[in-house]
């Protein structure tokens, strides 16, 4: 597809780029990103020829997390919305989880919220020196329930200790230091590191990739039953109906500071 909100282009080669293409707004995500992430998948897992799927943001920003506009519409409909949205929102993260191909994220400038779950998503992740991270849902009222499975698999429990309960952001250099991205290189080297990654993983037997995958997402902690994935839905879309939630969405919206924060003053 050469438009859209989600881009997608598959190569001779069986290597699909998936493009989040919202640069207006730094790739937030809305309804219309998370259902062109759907179709993206969606396509791609007719293709018997697939063999690697790289994932990009374009502009300045990889991923920066929730449009919270959209976010304080979507709080202000009806519960059924909320979980719907909250359940499309996890299935997309899910779904590329479990992708039965390799995925590789190539990640530049701000990578916040869920994008961090895109990430964590991913099997392998390169950043440019210049990336930034945050596990930022807490900052608003919100919470990263949906994506913290796949965070733990990705930086540890210690670590999403720290990062979601902070929000604080940390750089590219920090992410590799604790196992969050694989390798960092400057900007200019970015492209050129993806496809070396890439061809590595051309190498390798398809079915045999395959089934590595499977084995080790059978014993991560991302790989939750059914159960465990519909009280993180129905947690996360409630937490987005909260009194927390709205005090921090509008915080957000007045450009101020929470009013649980003393140095507000509330």
């Amino acid at each position: 597809m050469a438009d859209g909100v989600v881009l997608r282009e598959v190569d001779d080669r069986g290597v699909a780029t998936v493009t989040l293409n919202r640069p207006e707004v730094g790739n937030a995500y809305n309804g219309d990103l998370i259902q062109g992430l759907h179709e993206a998948m969606d396509s791609l897992g007719t293709r018997r020829d697939l063999r690697v799927v790289v994932l990009r943001g374009h502009g300045k920003h990889f991923q920066a997390g929730a449009d919270l506009a959209w976010v304080r519409a979507v709080a202000a409909a009806s519960e059924e919305d909320n979980v719907r949205v909250s359940r499309a929102t996890a299935e997309a993260v899910n779904r590329l989880n479990r992708l039965p191909v390799p995925t590789l994220a190539v990640v530049h400038g701000g990578c916040f919220g869920g994008g961090t779950g895109i990430v964590a998503a991913c099997d392998v992740v390169i950043a440019a020196d210049d990336a930034i991270f945050s596990i930022s849902e807490t900052r608003w009222g919100l919470m990263a329930g949906i994506i913290i499975p796949q965070l733990v698999d990705a930086m540890g429990v210690r670590q999403v200790r720290r990062y979601a309960l902070t929000g604080e952001r940390f750089g590219a250099h920090e992410a590799r230091r604790i196992g969050f991205v694989h390798e960092v290189v400057p900007r200019a080297e970015l492209d050129a590191t993806a496809e070396r990654i890439v061809d590595q993983l051309l190498q390798n037997a398809p079915e045999a990739n395959a089934q590595t995958k499977d084995v080790a997402l059978d014993s991560a902690r991302g790989n939750v039953s059914d159960a465990v994935f519909d009280r993180l839905v129905r947690q996360h879309a409630a937490k987005r109906q909260s009194a927390e939630a709205a005090e921090g969405l509008a915080s957000f919206a007045e450009k101020r500071a929470a009013r649980w924060y003393p140095a507000a003053g509330g």
